[in-house]
């Protein structure tokens, strides 16, 4: 290596600059303490953000059951005049005119 070119090595070990190495330390942690925390967009706001998606994710899931379910249910009242009056009879307390409705408490 020529004389006028010094490596990281020779400057970190150097007497002359023995505050360079614990500044450079200092900095790079203030700088990934201000990127963790108080940054824009944030590697906390990045895990805020993936616990939400995945908060969301499980609520379409059981939205979509759910849908699944009633259609089902849609299918079977409207495919069958048995399964329908049951239902009415079960949910609304139809009757026949003919008949008494029993209520449970």
């Amino acid at each position: 290596m020529s004389p006028g070119k010094k490596s990281l090595r020779d400057i970190f070990l150097n007497k002359e600059h023995h505050y360079f190495l614990p500044f450079v330390i200092i900095v790079t942690l203030l700088l990934a303490i201000w990127m963790f925390f108080f940054a824009h967009n944030s590697i906390l706001s990045w895990i805020k953000a993936g616990v939400e998606v995945k908060r969301q994710e499980k609520t379409i899931k059981e939205y979509r059951e759910d849908i699944d379910r009633m259609n089902a249910e849609i299918k079977a009242l409207t495919s069958d005049r048995d399964s329908l009056e049951k239902f009415a009879r079960e949910q609304y307390h139809f009757a026949a005119p003919d008949e008494d409705v029993y209520l449970e408490k």
